[in-house]
């Protein structure tokens, strides 16, 4: 069965996390959940509360649910991996630090392999770099972090450039998931 990796930490969204984490093994894809240490992680909703009777002008955050990573970014191999889905919410912000992440995301870019990304996941692509030339989307706070990749946003619900497929968030996990499994039937 070909393996997806899936990057996760402290703060993964955990709508744009459990949905393809699901959807993925239903077409013969086992998901391979890693994370700078192999342990529990919590998630958590992340998202801008809808009420607009009480502003709110940044992300809020809600406890979701745990996911266990298997096994750790230092001993990832690339060349084990059919693609990668890097979810949002807090987490990319600290794991793009990550010199094993960085790595591997690297490796899998530059093999030609499919990857999808939601939200603020393109802040690990950025620190790979390996959007550099590409179209993406994100929510749109975090456009800056995919431009500072040399990557050219584009206010789209979904954006396929090449091997890569980025949707703004957990909304687009539907039109993101088809993409990616496309891709991955097309190069496995």
């Amino acid at each position: 069965m070909p393996k997806i990796l899936m990057p996760i930490g402290d703060g993964t969204e955990v709508l744009d996390t459990f949905y393809a984490y699901y959807r993925l093994p239903e077409d013969g894809y086992e998901v391979v959940v890693a994370g700078p240490e192999a342990r529990l992680y919590h998630t958590v909703l992340h998202e801008i509360p809808p009420n607009p009777d009480v502003p709110w002008d940044i992300t809020q955050e809600r406890p979701g649910y745990h996911l266990q990573a298997d096994v750790s970014f230092r001993e990832l191999e690339a060349s084990s991996f059919a693609g990668a889905f890097i979810s949002g919410g807090r987490a990319p912000e600290y794991l793009r630090y990550d010199n094993d992440l960085r790595r591997v995301i690297r490796e899998i870019a530059g093999a030609g392999k499919p990857i999808a990304c939601l939200c603020h996941g393109i802040e690990i692509l950025t620190a790979a770099d390996c959007i550099r030339g590409k179209r993406f989307t994100t929510v749109p706070k975090c456009a800056m972090d995919g431009e500072q990749g040399g990557a050219t946003y584009v206010d789209e619900d979904v954006v396929v450039d090449g091997l890569l497929v980025t949707g703004r968030g957990y909304q687009d996990n539907t039109h993101v998931l088809k993409e990616f499994l496309r891709m991955l039937k097309e190069t496995v």
